[in-house]
């Protein structure tokens, strides 16, 4: 099968799409880090979080922000960031380090609480985890263009609305859809790119 025509070719000869081409933070996310599979409860509610406060921003302004938001948010561990209360609010909405939107800030703090009310519930035995990756879908995309990547999926429409369903906020069909795809759920990777099918989830 041809190769994509969207992507750019790197001077190491590697094709990548063009938003993991220009810069060279991305770059190294795309290459080490997206679409790789996270299966542990940290790391997706680390995901899901940063995944809500990208929304309307570019992913690159998170990115570079994350370092500050891991730091800010107790390096994602559900259970502390379950307990803050009003004064780490007010730090946070502090903090120029990450995005001061209170609504995201509050939902980050409720959606740590709903993490920790998933655990050992049922259809949910393994926590945000095991829900997340019950969404996965029998078949991947198969993108030779940007324009063939689905940005929603009959999936991400039904994980938005258990997480809903549980508590949690910021978690759209759309949102639902970037997070299964930095997280190997789906493989969006376009045909012809060095990182198609290296996740081990989808050959």
């Amino acid at each position: 099968m041809a190769a994509s025509t969207d992507l750019v070719i790197g001077a190491d000869g590697r094709g990548r799409p063009l938003w993991a081409a220009r810069d060279p933070l991305l770059q190294a996310y795309y290459d080490t880090e997206w679409g790789m599979p996270i299966r542990d409860e940290q790391g997706l509610f680390e995901r899901l979080c940063l995944e809500g406060f990208q929304s309307g921003l570019s992913w690159a302004t998170i990115l570079r922000k994350r370092p500050a938001f891991r730091a800010a948010f107790a390096g994602f561990d559900p259970d502390a960031v379950a307990v803050f209360g009003d004064d780490d609010i007010e730090r946070l909405m502090g903090d120029a380090g990450i995005v001061r939107n209170r609504a995201k800030i509050l939902a980050t703090i409720g959606n740590a609480r709903a993490t920790v009310a998933l655990r050992g519930t049922v259809g949910a035995g393994g926590g945000l985890a095991e829900l997340v990756w019950s969404f996965r879908p029998l078949q991947t995309p198969v993108p030779r263009s940007h324009a063939d990547i689905p940005t929603t999926s009959p999936e991400s429409v039904a994980l938005s609305k258990e997480l809903k369903r549980r508590g949690f906020r910021f978690v759209g069909p759309t949102t639902m859809y970037a997070l299964m795809e930095a997280v190997g759920i789906v493989d969006t990777h376009l045909v012809g790119s060095h990182r198609r099918g290296t996740s081990g989830v989808w050959s």
